[in-house]
């Protein structure tokens, strides 16, 4: 079996965020369950330096966008046992940063038309391509016009949406003009969105297969509050859908062998973890106390993710015993209001308004609850990797967020952490106050069991690529 994964960015040659994580750990894991998977990414112009020497040029043609013939070089690179192939176009890619530019159209039509044009030229046929997200999305269309050729007629398409809400959207115009496609595509089944081009919605109409990030997602997304005026698309394609969790990749993410951490432990040595409680609460200098619970999150720090509660509560949050450290940018209000109660309480709230991947390990390590009352998450991996590091979630229950964490149950004594369901500030900030209540009242019984039971939850990559595995068999009959 093999499938060739497309997507704008992948680790560790481009990262804008959790889609890069994916391509990074996904293909590794197929492999070990016998797909022979290979990648193609843009050679952007901010590929780390040391990569770009280890890659070979392998192909170079011209590809036809709209009426204009433009250079493309295909370079391959093999990294930790997977073929990744670049796509290099100076003119598109040679710049810093990945996507967000006003010629993306172009780009991305250049993009889409080049793997097409360049896979007779390389050592691999595919027999499913996995289209990631919209930058992808013309490439289920695109082989429409190529499926009267031998090489491309048993092609088959999965199309995967991370994020519902980027969907490549722009003028009419580029239909002939960039993308080489014909009206009868301009329409409601087709690409027309509101009178321009959509990229997302050609790969949710032409893929053969789709499927998002989470089971719960999969459903949401059917509804006009997450559709993002897609919903109608979706539903009528849902027996062609179905959703597969994200996994973490373990290695990383390992607290018995993480290097960035002050002490390594396991769920058997929650002292241990302590330590690296007191350590962070020394290098960001927090009130030195292993007892006081300490709240994490590493996020961007967006409405999305539900900042907007946490600002009309924070007052409220920092009337209890516990510390805040935050990590992340975003938008200017809520680095403002972090930053605003890192100066009126020092001694509990930590703004470290960057991103750093050291501290984000320790941040894992150290804290108690881990903060994620997001207003949509198709996945999530923040939570997955909190409780591998025994930091309960406290979640709102939407999208992956539902489908991982079990909400803890007193009578029961089950859980994996705290949860909510209305996107509602007091509703946040009840949950917050009954997690603290516990970890005072119970933290030897109750509290050290859930963290047991949330570092011995099993979110690796393995079960999922089992399920994609079990996709591409089903694609391919």
């Amino acid at each position: 079996m093999n499938v060739l994964f497309v997507a704008a960015e992948g680790v560790p040659f481009s990262k804008t965020g959790g889609l890069a994580d994916v391509i990074g750990a996904l293909p590794k894991e197929l492999q070990k369950a016998g797909v022979n998977v290979r990648v193609v990414l843009p050679k952007y112009g901010d590929t780390p330096p040391q990569y770009e020497k280890e890659m070979e040029l392998v192909h170079r043609f011209s590809v036809q966008v709209g009426w204009r013939s433009q250079y493309c070089g295909v370079l391959k690179l093999v990294h930790e046992g997977v073929v990744f192939y670049f796509i290099d176009n100076e003119s598109h890619f040679k710049r810093p940063g990945t996507y967000g530019f006003f010629d993306d159209g172009e780009r991305f039509s250049f993009f889409n038309r080049a793997i097409l044009e360049a896979l007779p030229s390389l050592d691999f046929k595919p027999d499913v391509i996995h289209c990631h997200d919209w930058h992808s999305g013309m490439i289920p269309v695109m082989l429409t016009q190529y499926r009267n050729q031998e090489f491309y007629s048993k092609v088959k398409t999965v199309f995967t949406i991370h994020n519902l809400q980027y969907q490549g959207v722009f003028s009419k115009s580029i239909l002939g003009d960039l993308l080489g496609l014909g009206w009868e595509h301009f329409n409601v089944n087709g690409v027309e969105y509101h009178d321009q081009v959509s990229f997302m919605k050609g790969g949710l109409n032409y893929a053969n297969l789709l499927t998002t990030v989470s089971p719960t997602y999969a459903k949401e997304i059917q509804t006009p509050f997450y559709g993002a005026d897609l919903e109608g698309v979706l539903a009528r394609r849902q027996s062609f859908m179905s959703g597969i969790i994200n996994g973490i990749d373990t290695q990383e993410w390992n607290p018995q062998t993480d290097q960035h951490i002050t002490r390594n432990y396991t769920w058997r040595s929650p002292k241990r973890k302590e330590e690296n409680k007191v350590a962070l609460q020394g290098e960001l200098g927090l009130a030195p106390d292993p007892s006081i619970p300490m709240l994490g999150m590493v996020t961007r720090l967006a409405r999305q993710k539900g900042l907007d509660l946490i600002a009309h509560v924070l007052g409220e949050i920092l009337e209890l015993n516990l510390q805040i450290v935050v990590l992340g940018t975003g938008e200017a209000q809520f680095e403002q209001m972090f930053k605003h109660f890192a100066t009126t309480h020092p001694e509990k709230v930590s703004a470290n308004i960057r991103f750093e991947n050291v501290l984000a390990h320790k941040i894992y390590a150290a804290s108690d609850l881990f903060l994620m009352p997001s207003l949509f998450e198709p996945c999530g991996l923040g939570q997955l990797i909190a409780m591998r590091y025994g930091s309960l979630p406290i979640v709102r229950e939407t999208g992956g967020l539902k489908d991982t964490v079990t909400p803890y149950n007193k009578e029961t004594d089950e859980g994996l952490g705290f949860s909510f369901a209305n996107y509602n500030a007091h509703e946040l900030l009840f949950t917050i106050q009954r997690a603290v209540h516990l970890y005072e009242t119970d933290k030897e019984g109750a509290w050290k069991r859930m963290v047991g039971r949330a570092m011995r939850a099993d979110f690796s990559w393995e079960q999922s690529a089992k399920k994609y595995k079990e996709l591409y068999e089903q694609v391919t009959k």
